[in-house]
């Protein structure tokens, strides 16, 4: 039992913990990448890169590859666990209510796609291997104020949903031995004032890249979903005009 003359205090569920290197050999499963998802994940591996930032219609494997590389980096012993973010808006005009539980249970649903591309990359063994030893860590974007992410991987998804200022607060959790994945789509922001497409011109310049800010874009060319998914961007970009 405690003395009374003990200090307690709250610790956020989010908070930074030491982690050691993850012991068990990963098995991931190789995809039949294209040429132009090779050079990412080259970017991605490279020692020298501590953020990309990608740019790609719906389709182009940008989640999926920002999960491989993470999973990579783990392998290899340069990272210890991976977080994933996504600001909790809601598709179009169509909501979904209040969501019950406790933060990590009102996360779910957004990180639920990180659960899938771990589902397609890993062995089931190895997902709740990663899962169970909290190495895998869903937060939100308001929990983020003060943490220090080092040795680790983050993937901020969605990001078309980010004002500037989510941008700023993510990319300063950042600290040593971190790699950061900023993934978006411009086509399909759901605010009016998305800060990704300001974010991805500040730094798409020589000056950014020679200090491990990269930028990378994926085009329609690029779609490997589905082969009906090229036509179905191109027409709604029709109604744009």
């Amino acid at each position: 039992m405690k003395k009374k003359s003990e200090k307690t205090r709250d610790v956020s569920p989010y908070a930074e913990k030491k982690k050691t290197k993850v012991t068990i050999d990963l098995s991931i499963r190789e995809l039949p990448w294209t040429d132009k998802q090779k050079e990412f994940i080259d970017l991605a591996l490279n020692k020298d890169t501590k953020v990309v930032i990608v740019k790609g219609v719906a389709g182009t494997a940008k989640t999926i590859l920002a999960v491989y590389s993470s999973l990579r980096l783990i392998k290899d012993k340069k990272a210890s666990e991976i977080y994933y973010s996504r600001v909790p808006v809601e598709s179009s005009v169509h909501g979904i209510g209040y969501i019950k539980g406790t933060s990590e249970e009102k996360m779910s649903p957004y990180t639920q796609p990180l659960v899938d591309k771990l589902n397609e990359l890993l062995p089931v063994p190895h997902v709740k291997s990663l899962m169970m030893d909290e190495r895998i860590v869903g937060v939100p974007l308001g929990f983020l104020r003060g943490l220090n992410i080092s040795n680790a991987t983050f993937i901020m998804d969605e990001a078309q949903n980010c004002r500037v200022e989510d941008f700023l607060l993510v990319m300063t959790r950042m600290a040593t031995f971190s790699t950061l994945f900023i993934c978006g789509d411009a086509q399909q922001s759901d605010i009016k004032q998305s800060g990704f497409c300001k974010v991805f011109d500040l730094f798409d310049n020589e000056e950014s890249k020679d200090r491990g800010i990269h930028t990378f874009e994926f085009g329609k060319e690029d779609i490997v979903r589905s082969e009906i998914l090229s036509y179905i961007i191109e027409q709604f970009e029709n109604i744009k005009k």
